[in-house]
């Protein structure tokens, strides 16, 4: 069988410290940045003299052409994700920890004034990092979890699915689908390009505690085929150290020189004017990490498939 040409990523290096796991994406035609501002972020704010309005962890969106952050919301939520249809901006969020049993859906339709539009309790269930996509007219939402163990497997993070019409009900998949129940898998997205796929960007675990990200697809969220020239992305550390960002300081350049770099991971995908831009975290996946950015010379549709085999070469 002919094997698949690795789609070349660029990457253009680290732009922010501490602030991960942020997703790229394009709402009034505009590309934002949405990012998940942890409680130790608000601190180190603090430590600097920078006035912070909202000491919590919280969610916000940068404009990547001005520079300007959007109100921040969601107080008191964490591992926010981002996703947008109709006109709308929708955050997801879990309420008050790592590892809570509730998630709070925000819809916007200005990225100024937010509303809870939803909540999805899960009594025992302690979740993390979310997705969304919509295939086929039906949204499906991602959610890596570690418990109940019934649920997550002998290996956790693991990740469940549920489904909704309108991203206000929503409805558990059989615990048939599911992503790697026999192994760890951390770091989720998930992608639909109207191909039949659901495409989802997950953490592979290495030897030695190393982390690289990988894709894997499926038709059904039960059976699941695996990149043939996985990883998608690999730690590197010249390249990964890069400054992309001016305004870094002279210490915050310091510290990503001198950070240990086993770990790619968090990676998150939009397109923009037929390019792919990329945001993923690297650093030692024990708490010094830092955000980069890089990009793909294509669709985001082109750039998912291309780590597959063609139809025609099935």
């Amino acid at each position: 069988m002919a094997y698949p040409k690795t789609p070349i990523i660029r990457r253009h290096g680290t732009i922010k410290f501490g602030t991960v796991e942020s997703t790229p994406i394009v709402f009034g035609g505009n590309l934002y940045r949405f990012e998940y501002c942890r409680p130790a972020e608000s601190e180190a704010l603090q430590s600097r003299n920078i006035y912070n309005p909202n000491p919590w962890s919280s969610f916000h969106f940068i404009d990547m052409k001005t520079g300007v952050q959007t109100p921040s919301f969601a107080e008191n939520h964490h591992l926010g994700c981002a996703y947008t249809d109709g006109g709308m901006m929708y955050a997801i969020g879990v309420d008050g920890s790592w590892g809570g049993d509730t998630l709070h859906i925000f819809r916007s339709a200005d990225l100024q004034e937010w509303e809870c539009a939803s909540t999805l309790h899960l009594p025992g269930w302690k979740i993390f990092n979310t997705g969304v996509c919509k295939k086929d007219g039906i949204y499906t939402l991602l959610m890596e979890i570690s418990a109940p163990a019934e649920e997550a497997g002998p290996k956790p993070f693991t990740f469940r699915f549920a489904t909704s019409t309108d991203m206000i009900h929503w409805e558990l998949t059989p615990r048939a689908c599911v992503f790697q129940y026999d192994r760890y898998a951390g770091g989720p997205a998930i992608y639909a390009v109207d191909d039949g796929y659901y495409y989802v960007l997950y953490l592979e675990a290495y030897p030695m505690a190393h982390y690289a990200n990988c894709i894997a697809r499926s038709r059904d969220l039960i059976r699941w085929e695996y990149s043939p020239i996985n990883p998608v992305m690999m730690y590197n550390e010249a390249e990964d150290k890069q400054i992309a960002n001016p305004f870094l300081t002279v210490e915050e350049q310091r510290q990503i020189a001198d950070a240990l770099d086993i770990n790619n991971s968090d990676m998150e995908l939009c397109e923009f004017n037929g390019r792919t831009i990329i945001y993923y975290s690297w650093g030692n996946q024990r708490g010094t990490e830092f955000l980069a950015e890089a990009s793909y010379e294509g669709t985001l549709k082109e750039f998912l498939q291309g780590w597959f085999p063609s139809e025609e070469m099935m």
